[in-house]
């Protein structure tokens, strides 16, 4: 079973995984409109898990003209660069052109809003907290790909033909260590800790509302109470909110300007005022990786308080192009293009028997949690926006 990992860009856009060369990172987290998370409210069905077939019998599949042009919706997919695409070009004949999103939840918001004429042929980033109110508004169409090995870990959350996984990681709370011993301040062990006075003003979340890190971590909350707390999770929110817990729209904001512990010190408008925040298990093996196998950033492996996390390439229901859909989907899962996860995306490999590099100490400062978030994903799909309302409710926040 492959290990999973962090995340990181060159501007505001996409996840959290750090770039060390250019000291910027795009948070995968853009702004959600508050008139789109109603709209999903409105739009998505209740139905239950990721399906794990087909669900063409539900939905109308439709398809337009092949042409050799492919556009994709996604984010800023790091390993996207202008070579990699060219070299798609070149292997394929095919052109690609990109429709830009801010992270997961505009792409599933740019599905929704052009479902009745779809704009693209492939979403590219789609991960297993937002794949199912696609595959319940039909906005999905089966691949017919071939597929290589794929690591058994990377199809647990989806196994069906209307969504291919391409990379994964592990969300979970990121600590200075520095900056504990400083102040004598001693390693979380617990999320209950969090709120005893030592911590207040010392903890940033990026809001579940408007980030996809931020939303893995609070579905984790909800496991962890219910495991091993008599303390209900939105006890624990208000909790974090009234010891003075930073909460910011996105995972940017959260870990470049506001992280003690990572390559944001470097970054113009850095703050600093937060020993611990919302990042991938692996955030510090990104560090070490780009900062010569030094870091004072740990991931913190609290039982049921990780997330497993995976992003998706799926066929646009109404979009064209089905072959160009096929190839570039078997370009993106190829050994050249996808064993290089780690170091070109800033995420794990989903092929199977692949790990992190040993160089640099990627490897050696990016744990693998012991239990991570063991909720399932029936529970994800019915319960999220009430979650969501609730954690508005405790926070008070965004």
């Amino acid at each position: 079973m492959g290990t999973l990992a962090l995340r990181c860009r060159s501007e505001p856009l996409g996840c959290g995984r750090p770039m060390p060369s250019t000291h910027q990172c795009l948070g995968r987290d853009g702004m959600i409109r508050t008139g789109f998370i109603l709209f999903v409210l409105l739009l998505a069905p209740l139905s239950g898990c990721l399906s794990q077939h087909s669900i063409t019998d539900e939905c109308v599949i439709t398809t337009s003209s092949d042409d050799m042009t492919l556009t994709i919706v996604t984010y800023d997919i790091i390993a996207l660069s202008d070579e990699v695409l060219e070299e798609f070009t070149n292997q394929t004949g095919y052109t690609v052109e990109m429709i830009r999103t801010d992270d997961a939840g505009g792409i599933l918001e740019q599905l929704l809003l052009t479902k009745e004429a779809p704009q693209a042929d492939l979403a590219l980033g789609l991960d297993n907290t937002y794949l199912q109110t696609a595959l319940d508004n039909c906005l999905l169409a089966p691949h017919s790909a071939t597929l290589p090995d794929l690591d058994p870990q990377a199809l647990v959350p989806y196994a069906g033909d209307l969504a291919v996984p391409f990379d994964q990681g592990y969300v979970c709370l990121n600590v200075d260590t520095q900056a504990l011993e400083e102040n004598n301040v001693s390693y979380p062990t617990t999320l209950e800790e969090l709120t005893n006075e030592a911590w207040r003003g010392r903890a940033a979340f990026p809001s579940p509302t408007t980030s996809s890190p931020g939303r893995a971590f609070m579905t984790a909350t909800i496991d962890y109470f219910e495991q091993q707390s008599s303390m209900d999770a939105m006890e624990w929110w208000e909790a974090m909110a009234e010891n003075d817990a930073i909460f910011t729209s996105g995972w940017t904001e959260a870990y470049e300007t506001h992280y003690s512990g990572g390559y944001g010190v470097w970054g113009e408008g850095h703050i600093g005022d937060a020993w611990l925040t919302v990042s991938y298990c692996h955030s510090p093996g990104v560090e070490a990786y780009y900062g010569g196998n030094y870091t004072i950033s740990s991931a913190v492996d609290i039982d049921y308080a990780s997330f497993h996390q995976v992003e998706y390439a799926a066929k646009v229901n109404g979009g064209g192009s089905q072959s160009a859909v096929d190839a570039f989907i078997e370009f993106l899962l190829s050994e050249e293009i996808n064993v290089n996860m780690p170091e070109n995306n800033l995420m794990y490999s989903v092929l199977e028997g692949q790990d992190l590099p040993e160089t640099d100490g990627y490897r050696y400062h990016s744990p693998v949690p012991t239990q991570p978030s063991d909720i399932t994903t029936e529970r994800i799909d019915d319960e999220m926006e009430s979650w969501l309302m609730d954690w508005r409710k405790a926070t008070q926040a965004l």
